[in-house]
């Protein structure tokens, strides 16, 4: 039977007390902090680096599509997917496809997913989901929203949870909502959106994917549903029919509301701690709900190894100040630094580097092993030409040769460090440093490749692989 066949998860580094946005408006805080993405990062960034701990030890050549969820895509006219696709280094001849428009796009993602798979289009596809929304200022969005990305490769082969059925119900209720060229979410009254939205629609979806397969709610091992905050999920597992012992944690206190990721976030965090038999109930929210349960298998001893939720919590850091996210969300206007103006990104450039910018690609001498980057056509060792053979780098360790920190160069978060690092296996490069300490850089320091965004340009977001310290 087909269903999940690895899992993966992203949190970012930084996190902000809620206590820092309350004071700031003098408004009653909302207990515990938020994961907030660094200035670099996007729901596409988020949503590959989840991909890429799904990915841990799976020959990527297998995958035939990659289907990308959320609602805070940075662009309205281009495939997120694509770009995600080409950063993994999958193959050109897969699916892609974007889902967006509702809190439950994630899902829906994995529901065409599973559909394409039973149907034989497709043999596995990988459904990764990222959101990073903003509430407006002194509002309760402001402390509740979290970002955050969930990653799910879904297949045939080695299944550790199997897809055992599912049930989704639509309603076009007007509760939460975003129209184009808004910055913040908007709202109606929390009685409407809440008591006759999310209290009634998402038990009705978990009533009815029980129904469908002759389970009642003392079958499951746990339950991974959506929640705006944490007050509303804990009191929803009583509707539901659930012991305290059978609800998965939502990540409010510790991550926040992370929208579209959230439902897959804590399913993720469920077969983390799950063993084989265990069914999980994982349900969906947004302009209807959606449900499905999985059923564990012994393959999941074997997927033990990703960071996934529980590393990602472990590994945190505190924004020192709210000032600072204003800046890193861009909510401030900074003065522009006295530098020359940055030449314009040529499309035509990148598309002809694409392989030695997304997927990170240098090249192997097939004479004397010698491994460089950027990829050469004359080995620097051997002198041989044209016999290389390309080599995936953003998965490889490297160590720093060199680096320095511009106070002077316009950045988020200064200073600006630049690094020259030594892959792991041969190559030197020049990459910018980020969700790092300057004080704790050195000489000498293991970093991992982290895929993230340099600037925007007319539109364009600039894509490509920082350095930060190596995790593990």
């Amino acid at each position: 039977m087909a269903g999940i066949t690895s899992y993966g998860a992203y949190i970012p580094l930084h996190r902000l007390p809620r206590t820092q946005i309350a004071a700031a408006w003098g408004v009653p805080p909302q207990g515990g902090e938020k994961a907030v993405r660094n200035f670099d990062e996007d729901s596409i960034t988020m949503a590959t680096t989840a991909a890429i701990d799904c990915l841990n030890g799976i020959d990527r050549s297998t995958i035939d599509g990659l289907y990308f969820a959320t609602t805070t895509s940075p662009y309205t006219e281009r495939q997120g997917s694509t770009i995600i696709a080409s950063a993994l280094d999958l193959r050109s001849d897969i699916r892609t496809a974007d889902f967006s428009n509702s809190l439950r796009c994630g899902m829906e993602a994995v529901a065409a997913a599973m559909d394409a798979i039973n149907a034989g289009a497709a043999n596995s596809i990988m459904v990764t989901v990222a959101d990073t929304r903003i509430g407006a200022a002194q509002g309760d969005f402001e402390q509740s929203f979290g970002d955050g990305a969930a990653a799910l490769l879904l297949g045939k082969d080695n299944v550790i949870a199997t897809m055992e059925g599912s049930y989704t119900m639509t309603a076009p209720i007007m509760d939460r909502w975003r129209a184009a060229g808004d910055t913040f979410v908007r709202a109606w009254e929390d009685r409407w959106t809440l008591d006759e939205g999310y209290t009634k629609m998402l038990p009705q979806a978990a009533a009815g994917v029980l129904k469908k397969l002759n389970l009642e709610p003392k079958d499951l091992a746990k339950a991974a549903y959506y929640g705006p905050n944490g007050r509303r999920h804990g009191a929803l597992a009583r509707r539901l029919g659930l012991d305290a012992e059978q609800v998965q944690d939502c990540l409010f206190d510790t991550v926040g509301d992370t929208g579209a990721a959230q439902s897959l976030m804590i399913l993720v965090a469920a077969l983390e701690e799950a063993k084989a038999g265990d069914k999980i109930l994982c349900v969906g929210y947004g302009n209807g709900a959606d449900a499905f349960v999985v059923q564990v298998t012994d393959a999941i001893e074997k997927v033990r190894d990703r960071r996934g939720i529980k590393q990602h919590l472990a590994a945190k850091r505190p924004i020192p100040s709210f000032e600072k996210y204003l800046r890193w969300r861009e909510l401030v206007t900074l003065e522009a630094a006295a530098r020359p103006e940055r030449i314009p990104t040529s499309v035509s450039a990148l598309w002809r580097d694409t392989m030695s910018v997304l997927p990170l690609y240098g090249s192997k001498c097939k004479a004397c092993g010698t491994q460089q980057y950027p990829p050469q056509r004359v080995c620097i060792i051997c002198k041989e030409k044209d016999q290389m053979e390309s080599v995936r780098l953003s998965d490889k360790k490297a160590t720093i040769f060199t680096f320095t920190h511009d106070n002077l160069a316009a950045s988020a978060d200064p200073p600006n460090t630049v690094t020259v690092v030594d892959f792991d296996g041969g190559g030197r490069g020049i990459f910018n440093m980020t969700d790092r300490e300057p004080e704790e850089v050195q000489v000498g320091q293991k970093v991992e490749m982290t895929f993230r965004k340099l600037y925007v340009d007319r539109g364009l977001h600039n894509y490509y692989w920082k350095t930060m310290p190596a995790i593990g």
